[in-house]
């Protein structure tokens, strides 16, 4: 674990090599992250970053054997519940400029795009929790307590990289409000502000912070839920296409100046001759005025009898281009599962500021964008979970095994200042002693001593 010594020394290979090369404590210097007094924002970041891979939560670290040896808990959740820290800042520089760095390892002419999507924060035992409220899950139809997490992120297709997010609350839904005690030159008052904000407004405003950190793409895909004219409006004037599910709701189409419902434009739509089986249908149309669009029609893969309509702003992509770049889209529900069920997303701490929902799930989106960077260095077909588990296994295994190989030189030491009897006799029970341990201990070995 990460104790007080000397900056990123006790950190794993792999976690200190991915943080140096993304330049992790750069970010959050340059994020503003400091203290006056006591352990600095680096060492508080780097437990907390680290402590996930020891498959530990604070409670039991604070309980262990070496639990004098760590900040107090109230240094701890003092770092966590800050209101005047820029996290966002932090997570957007950090995150636009390992862009850069994965933009370098692939060709220029590969689609890059802008994934929004939002995603259940559960918090349903809590009770006291600053603006919490209550959400319909869409997909169920069950009501839970919590947030709704909007993110924004880029992808090539093959790696994944959160942008962005807002923990959203809801004025009309709302079970506590905000606190009341919370500076409003803060950026935790600006978060908290966001929170009862549109999704809408929300996310033009992500991307105008992408775009102005030096994030690019060509178009942003989203789900049915935001494809809708005024925001497809607000990307178009930012100078991206849309690619985005349609809802089958009272949207109206405009063809030949008749107002055509989505399967009234089904009906309408010229069928579509292709190699490629499930595409039935396209027709060009406006979603709005001044908004021309190209709707194509796919049969649902569960439901032969049913079909799926996909927009988009770009006239020039041909069918299969659309379907293609749109199934980049489900990199963000990857992303949503692996934080939740491997990151500990929602659960590793169960404060009730809105600071320390902010903070830890920038945390967690951090840990994704070491695991994605290492995943595309990775020349092997390692899956995010073999990844995780294979650094929880080295980081499980450096406090013994390091300990192991000191004790190992101690006694080499001790042998060869010894006389000829006595190295002999030390000797010889080191390598009785060696030859009863385990085959797994014995692989941490050097092989001279063995």
């Amino acid at each position: 674990m990460i104790d007080h010594q000397p900056d990123l020394n006790q950190l794993p290979n792999e976690l200190k090599s991915a943080f140096q090369e993304l330049n992790v404590m750069k970010h959050l210097r340059q994020a503003g992250l400091r203290k006056r007094f006591g352990f600095s924002c680096a060492r508080l970041f780097q437990l907390v970053f680290v402590l996930l891979f020891h498959q530990k939560n604070w409670f039991r670290l604070l309980e262990s054997s070496k639990g004098e040896s760590f900040p107090g808990k109230d240094a701890v959740y003092r770092f966590l519940n800050h209101a005047g820290f820029a996290w966002r800042r932090f997570l957007t520089s950090l995150s636009v400029a390992t862009v850069r760095k994965v933009s370098t390892l692939t060709s220029v002419d590969r689609d890059t795009v802008f994934i929004v999507d939002d995603s259940m924060f559960e918090r349903n035992r809590s009770k006291a929790v600053e603006l919490l409220a209550r959400f319909k899950d869409h997909a169920t139809g069950a009501y839970y307590k919590g947030f709704r997490m909007l993110t924004m992120g880029w992808s090539d297709g093959h790696t994944f990289l959160p942008l962005d997010f807002a923990l959203l609350s809801s004025s009309k839904s709302a079970i506590n409000g905000m606190s009341e005690n919370i500076d409003k030159r803060s950026h935790g008052y600006k978060r908290r502000q966001e929170s009862l904000r549109s999704a809408p407004q929300v996310i033009a405003s992500m991307l105008d912070r992408a775009l102005a950190a030096g994030a690019t793409a060509s178009y942003v895909l989203m789900d049915s839920w935001f494809t809708h004219a005024p925001l497809i409006g607000e990307v178009i004037a930012r100078g991206l296409d849309v690619i985005g599910m349609v809802k089958n709701d009272n949207k109206r189409f405009l063809v030949q100046g008749r107002k055509l419902s989505l399967k009234e434009l089904y009906a309408a739509a010229f069928p579509v001759v292709s190699n490629k089986r499930g595409i039935l249908r396209c027709i060009r149309t406006e979603l709005a005025p001044d908004i021309p669009v190209r709707v194509v029609f796919v049969r649902h893969r569960t439901k032969k009898n049913e079909w799926l309509a996909i927009l988009t702003t770009d006239l020039s992509l041909s069918v299969e281009d659309v379907i293609r770049i749109y199934a980049i889209r489900w990199d963000i529900e990857v992303f949503f599962k692996c934080t939740k069920s491997l990151l500990r997303l929602q659960k590793e701490f169960q404060g009730r500021s809105y600071d320390l929902l902010i903070s830890h799930t920038t945390l967690v989106f951090s840990r994704y964008i070491l695991l994605a960077w290492q995943h595309r260095q990775s020349t092997d077909a390692r899956s995010f979970g073999g990844l995780f588990y294979l650094l929880c296994d080295e980081v499980g295994t450096l406090d013994w095994a390091v300990a192991l190989q000191q004790l190992l030189d101690l006694i080499n030491e001790i042998a060869t200042k010894a006389g000829k009897k006595l190295s002999a006799l030390i000797q010889r029970q080191l390598q009785q002693w060696i030859a009863v341990l385990p085959s797994y201990i014995k692989a941490c070995l050097p092989i001279s001593c063995c």
